[in-house]
């Protein structure tokens, strides 16, 4: 099981990265422990605390006028410890 999907770049994320706090999309069988030990593995940095919210499949329509609906996801907020960083989603 692949805990990290990717992570989550918008104009309020990047707000957050300059708090320690970075967003990711995790799978949703995942659990803050699964989440924290993944970020600390993959990024090398020490975890303070993870939030962990899940966005429901909202409503869509196809061509044909079909009721269809997108899947839920979900996706984490962690905090760093103070004066590490992810330097990879530094400067996006």
């Amino acid at each position: 099981m692949k805990t990290v999907k990717g992570a989550i770049v918008t104009e309020k994320t990047v707000k957050l990265n300059e708090l320690g706090r970075y967003t990711f999309e995790v799978d949703i069988a995942a659990n803050k422990a699964d989440v924290k030990s993944a970020i600390e593995s993959v990024f090398g940095v020490s975890v303070i605390s993870v939030r962990t919210m899940i966005s429901r499949g909202k409503a869509k329509k196809s061509r044909k006028g079909l009721q269809l609906k997108a899947k839920k996801w979900k996706k984490a907020i962690v905090q760093v410890a103070e004066g590490q960083k992810i330097a990879a989603l530094e400067g996006v």
